[in-house]
């Protein structure tokens, strides 16, 4: 009987790449566990997890011998790690493998608010170019200064890209990190201060959530861009929604939202937010990595190897 859980939307390559190293049993998530025969749960030793659903204490009580939860993705705040952790389960992410998608969307949607692409665009197809002349004036994105709120590996990626555009980059973090000269704040609010462009790089789960309050969301000021590539947790939305409404801030550009993919449908009727569908590692080549990681993780473990990204 197998030891390998698989539990998640995958697409067809993954499926058969696990299927073809694992023989595993496929649930669609974690509801389905009590369906499960109870010989065929305590039969599971790892498990391939892909999605937000909460994944916790209760579901893990389902799977007695589980040793190993590995999460397809960097972000694993659907997954309570500290029950893992008390009940001797290891998790691992996919880290490193995503940071250059993210990172080139993060400047995309930074470009595309700062030089009004999406509108400039619909300019042009409307015919209103050919009938009533050049789109207005934009404004300039290079030289000007941008805050990253995070310097983990995917901000320190972001920043790395706009310090080509001759930005001025500053940063918040738990400590000051060694930069090649970048302005170091601990505290979010003075960051979104001194930033033309607010970018959020922060890891999701409790400790950030609403971390970008509103008071950092006002501290911006009506000039402020957010961009927001980490979770829909660390931005406090209705505030966020407020703000934009109002005109208190110039605009926004996310890839993540509460209740994705049913978001707020406000958004939808504000002209300058620039709205991606969580796809900031969705490319065919670093899909293909983060699923390869995410089997590595549960090979070593079935043979007794040290884990390559063990988060606990």
């Amino acid at each position: 009987m197998t030891k390998t859980l698989v539990m998640g939307n995958y697409t067809e390559t993954d499926l058969a790449a696990l299927r073809a190293e694992f023989d595993p049993v496929f649930l669609a998530g974690p509801d389905d566990l009590a369906g499960l025969r109870e010989d065929a749960r305590a039969s599971i030793t790892a498990m391939a997890y892909k999605g937000h659903a909460p994944f916790g204490a209760d579901q893990m009580d389902m799977l007695p011998n589980l040793g190993l939860l590995a999460n397809y993705g960097v972000g694993y705040d659907s997954i309570d790690t500290a029950a893992a952790s008390a009940r001797g389960v290891k998790v691992t992410n996919t880290p490193n493998v995503l940071n250059d998608d993210v990172a080139d969307l993060a400047v995309g949607l930074l470009l595309c608010q700062g030089r009004e692409m999406m509108q400039a665009s619909a300019w042009a197809r409307s015919g209103n170019w050919a009938k009533h002349g050049e789109y207005q004036l934009n404004r300039k994105v290079s030289g000007s200064t941008v805050g990253i709120l995070g310097l983990g590996r995917i901000g320190r990626e972001i920043a790395d890209r706009l310090a080509a555009f001759k930005m001025d980059i500053h940063y918040y973090s738990r400590s000051e990190k060694e930069t090649p000269g970048w302005t170091y704040h601990d505290d979010p609010i003075a960051l979104a201060g001194a930033a033309d462009f607010l970018i959020v790089a922060l890891v999701g789960g409790k400790e950030t959530e609403k971390f970008v309050s509103e008071d950092v969301i006002a501290a911006m000021g009506p000039r402020g861009v957010l961009i927001n590539i980490s979770r829909g947790t660390t931005v406090d939305e209705a505030a966020l929604l407020d703000a934009l409404e109002a005109g208190r801030i110039a605009g926004a550009g996310l890839d993540v939202f509460l209740n994705e993919p049913d978001i707020d449908p406000r958004f939808y009727a504000l002209d300058n937010v620039v709205i991606q569908p969580h796809q900031g590692s969705g490319t065919v080549e670093t899909r293909a990595a983060m699923g390869q990681l995410q089997r590595d993780n549960i090979t070593a473990f079935h043979a007794g190897n040290a884990l390559l990204t063990a988060v606990n």
